[in-house]
């Protein structure tokens, strides 16, 4: 089964620490990838861009059509960056989600990859 790890980051965050300390966090979600990568469990690992860089949103509803550059005034929460896994269960999912690095500064959201409008049981 494939799941989507997200790192869930408040906006400004990942900038306050001093530099060595964001360095460090850096180094250790390097090496939680390659431990992955090295068990055949990740897919995909990437971090994204802060949303008042280069982030935008864009909206249509009808015919009214909206982009909204970044940063985004509502924002509690951005997503900084993801891991897509190859897990055999959810718990599995959830084991590793618990060892990542993020868990001490940021939130991880896991979430299984599936089809839009999945049936419910």
């Amino acid at each position: 089964m494939t799941y989507m790890m997200l790192i869930i980051e408040e906006p400004g965050g990942r900038m306050r620490p001093p530099i060595e300390e964001r360095r460090e966090r850096y180094r250790n979600m390097v090496a939680f990838a390659e431990d992955l990568q090295s068990k055949g469990k990740l897919k995909v690992a990437q971090a994204l861009a802060l949303p008042e860089k280069e982030g935008a949103r864009i909206r249509k509803r009808g015919q009214n059509h909206a982009t909204v550059d970044g940063p985004f005034a509502e924002a509690k929460e951005i997503v900084g960056g993801f891991f897509y896994l190859d897990c055999d269960s959810r718990e599995e999912a959830l084991a590793i989600a618990e060892r990542c690095p993020a868990t001490e500064w940021a939130t991880v959201e896991v979430r299984r990859v599936a089809t839009c409008f999945e049936e419910q049981d």
